[in-house]
């Protein structure tokens, strides 16, 4: 007793009784088991809900993949769904490969690597399995026109129409902007995705649907090359009027022109696209990682 209080080791209660003082980096603390309480699941309206209706806390897996894998290791995630687990394994200096049979899934990744790590990231990770030539998109249209169409839409940005198979009314994905500092009233642009062939009657449909949604911009992307009615139909429409100058109301777009790099018309996206909810940027790889034991 003597030698703990030498040692200042000793508290006394206010009723005299000595009790030993232990500090929390003397103790080893008690092994996490397989039952984790004290990660809270992502709530409608957390910062890093994506949307993703299986998204997983981006915690969870930071404490999974740090406990089961040193830095510069290899985590694979063969369904990868919306990239959390890709993220926690970017995050703390994993090396990873993602898996997903679908291209949903695969746009939504790149954009929740590039919101958090910025543009560097891209020169960083290669996609493979997606087309990458003409003849290659062509086989997907005829296999799968659905995945066909989430790729399409991947290549311009935009995000898929919500809904059923089938009952998409004449929209197939959505882009969404802010050109007037004033209002920021939401602006959008709607999409039509053919992988068959298409005719002026298609135009005219995007026309309608242009209408209807109060769209300012509506873009027909075709597997298959325009015809001159469908150029003139669309020429027809007139243009939508922004800060950045004049932008044809409606706008067709074929595979092999994205191929080659020409996007849609639009207002600058820096700054103005708010079509996908953002993830937070990253803050540093570990600063907020949970302790593998409970103290």
């Amino acid at each position: 007793m003597r030698e703990y209080a030498a040692q200042g080791r000793l508290y006394y209660s206010k009723t005299g009784i000595p009790s030993y003082i232990r500090y929390l980096d003397e103790m080893p603390g008690v092994a996490l088991q397989d039952i984790w309480s004290d990660i809270p699941p992502i709530g409608p309206g957390a910062a890093e809900r994506l949307g993703y209706p299986t998204q997983k806390p981006l915690a969870l897996l930071e404490r999974i993949v740090q406990a089961s894998s040193n830095e510069g290791d290899v985590v694979l995630d063969p369904f990868c769904g919306c990239g959390t687990t890709i993220d926690a394994a970017q995050k703390l200096g994993r090396r990873w490969i993602g898996i997903d049979i679908t291209h949903l899934a695969i746009n939504l990744i790149r954009h929740r690597l590039l919101d958090t790590y910025g543009e560097a990231i891209k020169e960083t990770y290669a996609v493979i399995g997606e087309p990458t030539s003409v003849p290659d998109a062509r086989v997907l249209a005829q296999q799968d026109p659905y995945q066909f169409q989430w790729w399409a839409l991947g290549l311009v940005g935009a995000r898929p129409a919500e809904g059923k198979k089938g009952a998409d009314k004449g929209i197939d994905g959505r882009l969404y902007f802010h050109d007037d500092p004033n209002t920021r009233k939401t602006k959008q642009i709607v999409f039509s995705v053919k992988a068959g062939k298409t005719s002026v009657a298609h135009v005219r449909d995007l026309c309608h649907v242009v209408d209807r949604e109060k769209a300012q911009i509506g873009v027909l992307i075709s597997m298959h090359p325009n015809t001159k009615p469908m150029r003139a139909e669309a020429a027809d429409a007139g243009f939508y009027e922004s800060p950045w100058g004049k932008h044809p109301k409606i706008q067709l777009l074929t595979v092999t022109e994205l191929l080659d790099g020409k996007r849609v018309d639009m207002p600058p996206a820096p700054g103005v696209n708010v079509t996908f909810k953002k993830a937070p940027k990253n803050a540093g790889a570990g600063d907020d990682q949970l302790p593998l034991t409970e103290e």
